[in-house]
């Protein structure tokens, strides 16, 4: 008897596949247009001219000013650039976040808590992972001039945090706000004209863009130092030579991403949808992390599934490895890593029962999904013969 395999890509929250029309826009200035944008001569300014088309780009699919986008490695230095700078420039000294944040906002502020340079406070979550924006309130009333770090969708649960509102909160009080919007860049429209935020980042890998290349935005009333020395680059903002093929598609990225929208977000949502009905039908005493059935608050592209407790539970990502499915066990950039799920445990989830990140694009299909519950529901028959 052939037993059917299919290989199946659910790990679009940890990094999307390249899509096509950005490599093609990507191979001319891999290619042939090598020059260093910095150089005066003509093959620096060809480059050069690519590159501020590049961030006209982002900057008008953003509603903002190209002057307040500024190239960077990736989601991660953007955040390391906002945190830090902010408060050396504004000589902060108490930050307001929550304990679902990513590790690249989690562990900065933590280290500048540990060095003595914060205070720093948190707000509590919700057993669903939702915010209470009346504790920020009560914070910001307490200590007006904060930093406050919160991410717009989480990449573990996709819970969406309504960050127009907490603009608004900090607005009210002088505070700074940055809102790590890694997971929502090319998946959301974000006018900047009517999100009271000082910083947004964003990281091409996560909406089909290259890796190694992100955007930090820096609203024109904030001004920061650098965070990278060494260079009068991003108009003294970040020392080193531009990643100009990078930029170049993370742009052409966004433009597709923003061309498509609508579309994909049906679409995707039809498939996340699909994949709780049919894990519902198929296997017993199914939960989920989070807030998944409600859509509007949401990340349409996240899925965190509460699976029973079952001794496979420690080798369940390697069993679905075996069947050629990639998923995550929780936050993918920790991968590897046996220390468990941060925001599980800060949201008080049953660490007995395994948990498993599925995260969509518009490359899945339904065939996927259907494939994936077949094998799941599978494995926890077989754990119920044995029991």
């Amino acid at each position: 008897m052939t037993i059917f395999i299919m290989r199946v890509y659910l790990d679009n929250a940890a990094t999307t596949p390249l899509d096509p029309e950005v490599l093609d826009t990507m191979i001319p200035f891999m290619r042939d247009s090598f020059g260093n944008p910095s150089s005066i001569h003509a093959h620096g300014r060809e480059v050069r001219s690519a590159m501020e088309k590049a961030r006209k780009t982002v900057a008008g699919l953003l509603n903002t000013s190209p002057s307040e986008i500024f190239f960077t490695s990736g989601g991660t230095e953007a955040d390391n650039t906002a945190i830090r700078c902010s408060i050396e420039a504004f000589g902060l000294t108490h930050a307001i976040t929550s304990p679902l944040e990513h590790h690249a906002v989690l562990h900065t502020l933590e280290d500048l808590k540990k060095q003595g340079k914060i205070k720093l406070s948190y707000l509590e979550p919700d057993e669903k992972g939702n915010i209470n924006s009346d504790q920020l309130e009560e914070l910001l009333r307490q200590s007006p001039r904060s930093l406050v770090s919160l991410m717009h969708a989480n990449n573990e649960i996709g819970n969406i945090t309504d960050i127009a509102l907490v603009g608004e909160i900090c607005a009210r009080y002088g505070a700074i706000f940055h809102s790590d919007t890694v997971q929502t860049v090319g998946h959301y429209r974000h006018d900047l004209q009517k999100i009271k935020a000082n910083f947004i980042v964003g990281a091409a890998h996560k909406f089909h863009g290259p890796k190694g290349v992100g955007f930090l935005y820096v609203n024109g009333q904030t001004k920061i130092g650098p965070f990278i020395h060494g260079g009068a680059q991003e108009r003294n903002m970040r020392g080193g030579t531009e990643n100009v093929y990078g930029i170049i598609g993370m742009a052409r990225a966004l433009e597709i991403a923003y061309r498509d929208m609508n579309e994909h977000q049906q679409y995707i949502q039809r498939l996340k949808t699909r994949m709780i009905e049919r894990l519902k039908a198929e296997i017993e005493d199914i939960s989920f992390n989070g807030d998944p059935t409600n859509a509007g608050n949401s990340l349409y592209t996240v899925l965190n599934v509460s699976l029973p407790a079952a001794d496979l539970g420690d080798m369940l990502l390697f069993n679905l490895d075996i069947n050629k499915i990639s998923v995550s066990g929780g936050s993918a950039c920790s991968s590897g890593s046996d220390i468990g799920s941060h925001v599980l445990k800060a949201l008080k989830a049953d660490l007995e029962r395994p948990a498993v990140r599925f995260s969509f694009s518009k490359f899945n299909t339904p065939d996927e999904v259907d494939y994936v519950v077949g094998v799941l529901a599978g494995m926890f028959k077989k754990e119920k013969v044995k029991l």
